[in-house]
């Protein structure tokens, strides 16, 4: 190796960046020097040649002391620690904590010698400032008053020693999980929004229920087609307006019969496509077009004030990203991001310059974020009124398409011409790449994490719950350069994990609410500990949680902070499962990895240990071991014995629903996201029958009664 490989290699991990990584195979790989060099480009730092790594190393080494305090502090309660404060060499510094509240409190300086270091021809001097333990939670700022007149300031985080979802749930729930869209309505519209939200907490809690996982509601693009995962949204700040239950908008009552008139027309013509499939672009068509109607009425005072109220606190991020939808309305493509033609070409759609958008029309979706907001701030109040303990739990997802809202609004937080995936592994042996451009940690300390809490703090605003989406996300994510020829020739990435996870949670203390991380996939070890130990909840899926042997994990071992469930979103309905419906799915896809039959062998292989762990739980009569509905209702059995805090049911294994929402590396082979909600025969299920739906009862009452 020669020398400026072992320097380049040096620069990758004063950056985070790895140089190397176990694959799923066990062989330890190495990263190679393009991918290290495009790595680091996109995080604005040149290291194309051995001048400029050299130069790339004094600066990464002279940056702290450059800076007189560091941007950015997070503490944990109840613990020690410490900052420093970079002054000219010999001379003094008083430093205060701004609490929150308003208090002050004077940090006393450390006896801790660190050497001065020449920057630009002066001595800089380093003091070290103590972090006590008594520090309470909160958002606080750090002073510094130097000997020459100058000040300078950090933000502080302290975030509690750990979160107590013990507390906030009161004792073991169960809940149910949903893809909201894919729920119908006897109200029409074809697609599940606030209204059918609110229809369906009614059903669960009415059955015992004390929490609903739904998919994330992140803004999707205005632009049609519109992209159907709600994993690749354009905006993770805000929540689409195809959500807004139309008749319930308090406006509706104010319109005279023609604009009702109107309105009806245009639900009529919102329908499920020919072949029975959600369309969203149908949907947000007509329910656009309802929308505009119910804009020109003239707000009353009160609702008026509560909007400017609204738009005061939500600041020139809702501006930006309004400007961001009316521009794609007048122009039919999306707004120019300046960015290379290899990141501009993951969509079919070339981002254009264009004049500034019309501000009515920026108006008007800042008022329909208003909209959705309240309507979902009110469904939250809905579930305690029901008595849920928990209510919504929304779903925050790992990243945004690549021509977002979010990464117009802010082009320099997201890196360029990379995407983040996942590496190979023995179902994907390329790797996997999800087309979503990751944040650029350097950028993101700079701008104080601003992006982050600003994300964090909206989701937990409108729900009791958060599970984030691929949770090692915010330790590090799978960085694939433009440039690469698969996914397979990327690198992890770190992040500030500490920062990470203390905003978290912070935010999720203020509010009061219960965060579940999914951890599944390639985990390291203590990442789990990491996460357990500050009071996230892991995720335990029953089909994944196997021993060496390939046996069922006995629930009763395992922890107790966990959401437990039997399947996910990217897995058949459990009706589904049985039937072996992902391996025809997956064959006919060419994605299986292996034959047919070898697929059908190993499925019946794990339905016989699973049939035989629940018969000697005692959850399953071997006599019931091929009815699917009783099956069904064991499993849930099952993972209810266990000591999980939390136990999930899918809504579709409530209905009897075979077909799956998602196939895994597939695009538009599979119509994902977009099956309406069915019960065995395929036929929708609405969610005003579940109060009278025998299997959803009977699912139900055999959770109740394991709980």
């Amino acid at each position: 190796m020669s020398a400026y490989e072992d320097k380049l290699k040096e620069l990758a991990h004063c950056y985070g960046i790895a140089t190397e990584f176990w694959g799923y195979s066990g062989k330890l790989t190495q990263v190679s020097t393009a991918t290290l060099r495009a790595v680091l480009a996109a995080m604005q730092i040149p290291a194309q040649t051995a001048e400029q790594v050299d130069a790339a190393l004094v600066a990464a080494s002279e940056t702290p002391w450059r800076q007189a305090l560091p941007p950015f502090l997070v503490h944990r309660q109840g613990s020690d620690g410490f900052f420093p404060v970079h002054l000219p060499h010999g001379s003094g510094v008083t430093v205060e904590i701004v609490l929150e509240n308003g208090g002050k409190m004077h940090p006393h300086q450390l006896d801790r010698w660190v050497n001065p270091r020449e920057i630009d021809g002066a001595q800089v001097g380093e003091a070290s400032f103590a972090l006590s333990c008594d520090l309470p939670p909160g958002w606080h700022q750090v002073n510094a008053y130097f000997e020459d007149g100058t000040t300078a300031t950090s933000q502080l985080a302290v975030y509690p020693h750990h979160l107590d979802p013990d507390a906030v749930c009161g004792g073991k729930l169960w809940g149910l999980a949903a893809q909201l869209y894919s729920v119908m309505s006897r109200r029409g519209w074809a697609f599940g929004d606030v209204g059918t939200l609110r229809d369906l907490l009614a059903a669960a809690a009415a059955k015992g229920a004390d929490f609903l996982l739904i998919n994330p509601l992140h803004a999707a693009g205005t632009m049609l087609p519109m992209a159907p995962s709600p994993y690749l949204p354009a905006s993770r700040r805000f929540v689409s307006p195809i959500y807004v239950d139309i008749e319930a908008v308090p406006e509706y009552a104010a319109l005279d019969e023609d604009a009702r008139t109107k309105i009806q027309k245009l639900k009529a013509t919102s329908t499920l496509s020919a072949d029975g499939l959600i369309d969203r672009d149908r949907v947000w068509k007509a329910k656009k077009a309802a929308l505009e109607i119910l804009y020109q009425v003239p707000l009353r005072p009160v609702r008026a004030q509560l909007f400017q109220r609204f738009r005061a606190e939500a600041g020139s991020s809702l501006h930006t990203y309004a400007k961001w939808c009316a521009f794609i309305d007048a122009n039919g493509t999306y707004p120019a991001i300046n960015e290379d033609d290899a990141q501009r070409a993951l969509t079919t759609t070339a981002p254009v310059a264009a004049p500034p958008p019309n501000p009515h029309k920026v108006a008007f979706y800042e008022w329909a974020q208003w909209v959705v907001a309240t309507q979902l701030t009110q469904a939250q109040l809905d579930a305690k009124q029901l008595g849920m303990r928990v209510g919504i739990m929304h779903d925050l997802a790992v990243g945004i398409h690549p021509c977002g809202a979010d990464r117009w609004a802010n082009p320099d937080l997201f890196a360029a011409n990379i995407c983040v995936g996942a590496p190979g592994d023995m179902y994907n042996p390329l790797g996997q790449n999800w087309s979503q451009p990751p944040w650029n940690p350097l950028e993101l300390a700079r701008q104080q994490y601003r992006p982050y809490i600003e994300m964090v703090r909206s989701a937990l605003k409108k729900g009791g719950a958060l599970r984030i989406d691929h949770i090692m996300g915010l330790f590090r994510l799978w960085w694939i350069p433009a440039t690469a020829a698969s996914a397979a020739e990327g690198t992890y990435v770190r992040y500030d994990h500490e920062a990470m996870v203390g905003i978290l949670a912070l935010e999720a203390y203020r509010a009061g609410a219960v965060v579940v991380g999914e951890d599944l996939g390639t985990v390291e070890p203590w990442v789990r500990d990491f996460l357990a130990d500050r009071g996230i909840l892991g995720t335990s899926v029953l089909w994944f949680d196997v021993d060496e042997a390939g046996n069922p994990v006995d629930p009763a071992h395992k922890r107790h902070r966990m959401l437990a469930s039997v399947n996910t979103h990217d897995m058949a309905p459990t009706a589904g499962y049985l039937r072996d419906l992902q391996i025809d799915v997956q064959a006919r896809l060419g994605l299986l990895g292996m034959t047919k039959e070898d697929a059908l062998a190993a499925s019946r292989s794990r339905r016989s240990r699973m049939i035989s762990a629940m018969v000697q739980a005692g959850v399953l009569d071997e006599a019931d071991s091929e009815d699917e509905e009783q099956v069904v209702c064991a499993l849930h059995r099952f993972i209810a014995k266990g000591p999980q805090l939390l136990i999930c049911a899918s809504l579709v294994d409530a209905v009897g629903e075979h077909r799956m929402q998602n196939q895994p590396g597939t695009d538009q082979e599979y119509p994902n996201w977009r099956v309406p909600l069915g019960g065995p025969d395929a036929r929708p299920v609405c969610v005003e029958e579940l109060a009278d739906n025998a299997r959803f009862q009977t699912l139900a009452d055999a959770i109740e009664d394991a709980i």
